[in-house]
């Protein structure tokens, strides 16, 4: 499940918009330790981000993005996350918009913890070249909605 929701409206204490995606912890996702496992704590971000790109305000039928690849990821993880019925937060906004390339900053949380605070670097992709493009002005004004 996917919504988005604005940040601060005090300007002082401005937050960018957020994306929010709600993933539900399943059984298969446990370690041994009968915790969320940390590379499934990465499947959440992944499914979050392909929400965001695909299906992040797009009119049915358009897709905001081209291809994009993964250039940089990177995880703090800050508090195990245990097996819940209810599903937890995948929160992403934008934090740098570049000539090829933008930043996603995630937290996942519920609304007393944060399990994780992660980025990712994407990089627009040019599919025939095997090379990256330049982010065009759909994406970019897109992004500037969560930056």
């Amino acid at each position: 499940m996917t919504q988005t929701e604005t940040g601060a409206a005090d300007t002082r204490t401005a937050e960018p918009r957020r994306h929010v995606h709600l993933a539900q912890v399943r059984y298969a996702d446990l370690d041994p330790q009968h915790h969320v496992n940390n590379v499934r704590m990465l499947t959440y971000l992944e499914d979050a981000r392909v929400s965001f790109l695909r299906y992040g305000g797009a009119v049915e039928g358009d897709e905001v993005f081209g291809a994009m690849v993964v250039a940089r990821q990177e995880a703090d993880y800050a508090a195990p996350l245990l097996p819940r019925s209810e599903p937890v937060r995948v929160e992403l906004w934008v934090t740098e918009v570049r000539n090829a390339s933008f930043t996603l900053a995630y937290e996942i949380r519920d609304e007393t913890t944060v399990y994780l605070r992660a980025r990712t670097v994407l990089v627009g992709f040019d599919v025939p070249t095997q090379r990256a493009r330049r982010l065009n002005e759909v994406e970019r004004a897109f992004l500037a909605d969560y930056a």
